[in-house]
């Protein structure tokens, strides 16, 4: 027996997936039971009446034995008639007794034996009825599963339909809001790179018009100086005086523009190394003419 069997109470088995209705069939089983019960009741009564006769004429039958001759000679004609009248029909009626015992137990085992057929074949209509209706039960059951299993493929792929449109829908908005923010980094960027380019173009035009002041101040001296060596004789000191007045000034102009340009230059890391050598060029170029070192700081 597999494991998925079990055993009703009165010796019907089920198998998983082939039933019964428990409460019909366990019903008409006690039914029957009972019937057949009663049935063997009354054969065992009707046993232990014909045992009881059969004891009491096995008694009698003793006694008889027992006796002693009975010769009836001492008693009249008339009562011997009536001795012999009651003696045959004792003999009647034991034999009459012993014909309704074996009827009776004919009866009662042909009684017994039609009820355990009946219940036989009663157990035997239940059972087929039952397993004409856990089969129909079972083709009710797939039937059903099937509709469930096909409803739930139909909400699983609704389901999924709808998921997957979510998602397209998320990705959607997720494109189109990395692409504005891709469109406002591209515009602050280029609005960051219009905005250095402008400081440095601001920066440029202020280094060139430094330059060019400080070019021009070096020019007014070197004019100055020349200016002074030309009229040397009709008055050299002033003319010393003005030509190194010019240069101090030249020169502190030149040191503040140096300055500017070192702290523009460092705040946008560009041209550094061209202006310093442009700004080397202009201090050497005034250190030839005033005569002194290019490192000394000294008025």
């Amino acid at each position: 027996m597999s494991s998925g069997a079990s055993v009703s109470p009165h010796g019907f088995v089920t198998g998983r997936g082939r039933g019964y209705r428990p409460g019909q069939v366990d019903a008409l089983a006690a039914e029957l039971s009972r019937g057949r019960d009663d049935a063997r009741e009354r054969v065992a009564r009707l046993t232990d009446r014909v045992e009881e006769l059969e004891a009491e004429a096995q008694r009698l039958r003793l006694a008889v034995t027992q006796l002693a001759p009975q010769t009836y000679e001492s008693l009249g004609d008339r009562a011997r008639e009536i001795l012999a009248l009651a003696e045959e029909e004792a003999a009647g009626v034991r034999a009459a007794a012993a014909d309704d015992v074996r009827r009776i137990t004919q009866d009662a085992e042909v009684r017994a034996r039609e009820t355990r057929e009946a219940a036989r074949a009663a157990a035997d209509a239940v059972l087929a009825e039952a397993e004409q209706w856990a089969d129909e039960r079972l083709g009710n059951d797939r039937a059903t599963a099937d509709g469930v299993r096909a409803a739930a493929r139909d909400e699983a792929k609704e389901r999924r339909e709808e998921a997957l449109a979510a998602l397209d829908d998320v990705r959607e908005r997720t494109a189109a809001t990395l692409a504005a923010q891709e469109k406002d980094h591209a515009e602050r960027r280029d609005e960051a790179e219009r905005e250095i380019a402008g400081q440095e173009a601001a920066a440029d035009a202020r280094e060139a018009e430094r330059l060019a002041l400080a070019e021009g101040r070096l020019s007014e001296a070197r004019r100055a100086f020349a200016e002074a060596e030309e009229s040397s004789r009709h008055g050299e000191e002033d003319a010393e005086a003005r030509a190194a007045e010019l240069l101090a000034e030249a020169t502190l102009h030149e040191e503040g523009v140096g300055r500017e340009t070192e702290r523009v230059l460092r705040a946008h890391g560009e041209k550094w190394d061209e202006v310093r050598a442009h700004m080397e060029h202009v201090r050497t170029t005034l250190a030839t003419l005033t005569g002194r070192n290019p490192g000394d700081g000294t008025q």
